[in-house]
């Protein structure tokens, strides 16, 4: 058998974007996507598509070129994610609340020849390329509009570009299946944003994977709760596609905007982190949904309280774990029939844990950084996560230290601190940044926050660490409260210790609380840590010698 080879028939480089031009033929009457009063049908989405990437060549933009966009959960944005790769260019997804000095940095970094900004970010991103240095190369601007036209001066205009575009326009193919599709800048946990870059390939295999794993059936109708320039939606962007789905697209919402567009469009699935689960379940007189509506949350580790109150208004969530780097979800809670046995708050308990490896994984383990050797399956035994499969990126961009710092041995190293349960799932314990070393002892603050969280007041808990001149380091909580009549007033930094200590070892009770109307976040509903443990850091330490 050695002298069969690859060869093009078997060897087509793989791609999500072969998705939509399946989709126009299967689907090609059912509904692609609604926003306000638009609605398109996929076979529509797919000439409007090639149209945009007919023009997008037109202007210039070639092979590996890195193309930007600066948008909400619009239209526009989803289609962007298939007509920029199908112009042969790289997908950049800007997060749009980043600052005007940060998108400059991305935007640099990234070399970008061409940048489609919403109108309601135009100022932003203006601003950003005010700060380029003089004679550097600027991208060209397409203003994403709706109604009356920008006050700013543009290169193009989007529905201008989509209706003069050419329908018959031959998409561009991949020549290898690793060739670049998206670069990514990191959501802002950290510091110090990187650009990851993913393949052809791997976007594929995650996006099936998701698909899969989530069990998504054929024509569902998809809530876009979660920013399509998270990890492109979690790949969820060409998924429906795959699936037949339809795209419920929201600018901006709230709990109210959810609900009443899960009623109105009878929505079956959605996405989010843990925050918007926190949003659904802090509703006046919350009712429970008329249908279930299957919710997928990741991003950090959900509360196994909050779980449960999610649940009882109908949804049936699931858990999972991925990062920037995987393109997508990798780790998947998987449930077990038998578990449906359970008690609620046992429920709850098991789909907090992160779970076991999707389908379309090679490997997952928790190992000692120092030995490299697989952690005790005890449930105790921290370790850093390691992951190995064809949906992990190519790598960092214009970074190979840091490349090769988080791609080493075999694995990706993805800098989480968890522990593996005797039934082989695993959970996350922090952050390796975030674990509290406190007279020697290693704490997770995961664990901690699912305690404040229990406590029937409180809204949002973030615990860093806070120097200490005895202990080194102390919990220090940044906690926000519900907003309902005498909350604020009653609740006090004393009762949540004591709440704390009645359920955790003495060491782990914060010796600090901190009240705050809403505790700092990235775009994607992730708490930003290095804020808190700046703001900690500065108050100095908590006891004195």
């Amino acid at each position: 058998m050695d002298e069969l080879k690859p060869s093009p028939p078997n060897s087509s480089p793989l791609t999500p974007i072969g998705f939509l031009e399946r989709a126009a033929t299967v689907y090609a009457d059912s509904t692609s996507i609604i926003y306000n009063s638009t609605t398109y049908t996929w076979s529509q989405t797919y000439r409007r598509c090639l149209k945009l990437a007919s023009s997008i060549s037109s202007l210039g933009i070639q092979r590996g070129d890195v193309v930007s966009v600066v948008a909400p959960n619009v239209p526009a944005m989803y289609e962007l994610h298939f007509s920029i790769p199908m112009a042969g260019a790289v997908l950049n997804a800007i997060n749009l609340r980043l600052d005007s000095r940060t998108i400059s940095v991305v935007l640099r970094h990234a070399q970008s020849k061409l940048v489609f900004v919403d109108y309601q970010s135009e100022s932003l991103v203006l601003e950003a390329l005010s700060l380029f240095p003089p004679n550097s190369p600027r991208p060209l601007l397409v203003i994403i509009a709706e109604g009356d036209e920008s006050e700013f001066h543009f290169d193009g205009n989007y529905e201008e570009m989509v209706s003069n575009g050419d329908s018959d326009f031959n998409w561009v193919r991949p020549n290898t299946e690793f060739d670049p599709l998206t670069l990514n800048y990191t959501s802002g946990t950290t510091s110090s944003p990187k650009g990851v870059v993913h393949s052809h390939r791997g976007s594929f295999i995650v996006a099936m994977d998701s698909l899969i794993e989530w069990s998504v059936p054929k024509e569902p109708v998809y809530l876009w709760t979660l920013p399509m320039f998270h990890a492109n939606g979690w790949s969820y962007t060409w998924g429906m596609a795959a699936a037949g789905g339809t795209n419920v697209c929201l600018r901006k919402f709230d709990a109210a905007a959810i609900y009443a567009a899960i009623r109105k469009y009878d929505v079956t699935h959605m996405c989010g982190a843990p925050v918007v689960l926190n949003l659904l379940t802090n509703v006046p007189d919350g009712k429970p949904l008329v249908k279930p509506v299957f919710i997928l949350t990741a991003g950090a580790p959900p509360p196994a309280a909050v779980l449960f109150r999610t649940e009882s208004l109908g949804f049936v969530v699931s858990h999972g774990y991925g990062l920037t780097e995987t393109g997508g979800l990798v780790i998947s809670c998987t449930w077990k029939k038998k578990w449906n046995k359970l008690v609620a708050t046992e429920r709850a308990r098991l789909k907090a844990r992160q779970g076991v490896r999707t389908p379309g994984m090679a490997e997952v383990d928790v190992i000692e950084p120092e030995s490299g050797k697989s952690v005790k399956r005890d449930g105790k035994t921290l370790g850093e996560i390691v992951l190995r499969g064809g949906c992990v990126m190519l790598g960092y961009l214009k970074d190979p230290e840091g490349t090769s710092k988080a791609m080493k041995n075999g694995w990706f190293y993805t800098g989480d601190v968890g522990v593996m349960h005797p039934d082989g799932y695993l959970e996350i314990k922090d952050r390796s940044k975030d674990v509290i070393i406190s007279g020697g002892e290693n704490l997770s603050s995961v664990e901690v926050e699912s305690v404040l969280y229990t406590h029937p007041a409180v809204n949002e808990a973030a615990v860093v660490a806070r120097p200490d001149a005895f202990w080194g380091e102390t919990p220090c909580a940044f906690v926000s409260l519900k907003d309902e009549e005498g909350v604020k007033e009653k609740v006090t930094e004393k009762d949540l210790m004591s709440f704390c200590r009645s359920k955790l070892p003495k060491y782990m009770v914060p010796k600090t609380v901190v009240f705050m109307e809403e505790l700092p976040k990235t775009s994607t509903g992730k708490i930003q840590k290095f804020v808190l443990r700046e703001r900690a850091k500065n108050m100095g330490s908590s006891s004195k010698l």
